[in-house]
């Protein structure tokens, strides 16, 4: 069976949207090998329909010269949960349809190893609450930016969840590392 690890930058205040803010802080060589860590086992992409739409064009055209992670984000395969596309145009993408935990458990049962995700806030936050995430990778930057989608809304279910793992960064930022209690 398939873990989930999903795999987040945010503030100090809990935004992840459009993530540019990242920039200023720079990229740590270290970062990388923590994310490529996780994609490392992982042989699923699961995205939300938003992040699917950024991704593709981002992604597609670029070749491992360009990034090295490109390797993995046009040839794995990806599963992306939207209730409004019916086809997916970006190399070994399959639409699941609208969100419904039985589909991701279905998923978790498909794939051996690790199904990583990244940004997808709507998607996260609905399997959080339905307990279908199995590592929580938060890079958190030491900003704070006041608005702009959280990955906890307000008024969301409380969620315990245990530190795995940390790692601090010469950027500043904290790898967070958390599983599900």
């Amino acid at each position: 069976m398939g873990a989930i690890k999903v795999h987040e930058f945010i503030t100090l205040d809990g935004v992840i949207e459009a993530p540019s803010w990242t920039m200023e802080f720079g990229f740590d060589p270290k970062m990388g090998e923590a994310i490529a860590g996780l994609m490392g086992d992982s042989n699923a992409i699961l995205l939300g329909r938003r992040t699917y739409e950024m991704f593709y064009p981002a992604w597609s055209i670029r070749t491992v010269e360009d990034d090295p992670g490109a390797p993995f984000f046009n040839d794995t395969d990806k599963h992306v949960v939207s209730s409004t596309l019916t086809t997916a145009d970006w190399s070994n993408s399959t639409i699941l349809g609208r969100y419904d935990p039985a589909t991701i458990q279905q998923l978790k049962a498909r794939v051996a190893d690790t199904i990583y995700v990244s940004g997808s806030a709507t998607l996260v936050r609905a399997m959080l609450n339905d307990g279908l995430v199995d590592e929580l990778h938060l890079f958190v930057y030491p900003v704070t930016l006041g608005t702009g989608l959280r990955l906890f809304s307000e008024g969301s279910a409380g969620l315990k969840l245990t530190l795995a793992e940390s790692e601090t960064y010469a950027n500043g930022v904290v790898h967070l590392a958390y599983a599900p209690t």
